[in-house]
C-alpha cells in the first residue's frame, strides 16, 4: 500500500494484520479521490473504521486541513500513528481509539463539522453498514451543507438511495466492493 498523491506521494504504508481490516486497494483510493477532486484541500475529513489509516492519509497528503482517524482496534490504532510518523505528519489530525458511535457524540459535542465522511465497515459486519449511515445520517450537524459521505461496502450490498436527510448521488462497482456517495438533501 501506498500513498498516491500529495506530499507523502510514493511513502509505503503498512496495514494491521489479520482478517479485521481489508485495506483499501490503490485503484478504490485513486478512484475516490479522483471523484472527491478539489474537495479534499482544505477539508475536515473523517476516516470511519479508519484500519490502517490509508484513505486519512491520503487526505492529509492531498492538503485536508484536518482529519479525524475513529478505529475501535489498538493494533490499527499503533498501525495508523505509524503510518502519520513515517508520512512525516506531525499536525491537522486527531486519532481516536473508540467505538465510532461514541466517537460520533464526541464529535458532535465538540462541534466539529466535516466536508467528508468516510466510512470503511468490517465487510463481516453488515449490520454496520446500515447503522452506521442511519447515525450519520441522524447527525447532518456534522456534516457541512455541501458535504459529501461516502461508504464502502462488499459490490451486492444494496444501501438506500435516500434517507431522511442524505440522497446517494453516485455508486461505483470495484471488484468485490462498492463505494456509496450521499450528499446532504436540499
Amino acid at each position: 500500500m501506498r500513498i498516491i498523491a500529495g506530499i507523502a506521494k510514493n511513502r509505503k504504508i503498512k496495514a494491521p494484520k489479520g482478517h479485521h481490516t481489508r485495506p483499501i486497494t490503490d485503484m478504490i483510493k485513486e478512484a475516490l479521490f479522483n471523484v472527491l477532486n478539489t474537495r479534499v484541500n482544505k477539508a475536515n475529513f473523517l476516516d470511519m473504521f479508519a484500519g490502517s489509516g490509508s484513505v486519512g492519509i491520503e487526505a492529509l497528503s492531498r492538503g485536508a486541513e484536518l482529519v479525524i482517524f475513529i478505529d475501535n482496534d489498538k493494533e490499527a490504532i499503533k498501525i495508523i500513528k505509524d503510518n502519520l510518523a513515517h508520512c512525516n505528519f506531525t499536525t491537522n489530525f486527531e486519532v481516536y481509539k473508540n467505538d465510532v458511535f461514541k466517537a460520533i457524540n464526541i464529535l458532535k459535542t465538540r462541534q466539529i463539522v466535516f466536508d467528508i465522511i468516510y466510512i470503511d465497515p468490517p465487510f463481516d459486519k453488515t449490520e454496520l453498514f446500515t447503522e452506521v449511515i442511519l447515525c450519520i445520517d441522524n447527525e447532518k450537524s456534522l456534516i457541512k451543507q455541501d458535504g459529501v459521505v461516502i461508504i464502502r461496502t462488499p459490490n451486492k450490498f444494496v444501501l438506500p438511495e435516500e434517507y431522511s436527510n442524505l440522497m446517494k448521488y453516485r455508486h461505483n462497482k470495484y471488484g468485490e466492493s462498492a463505494l456509496h456517495y450521499y450528499v446532504i438533501k436540499s
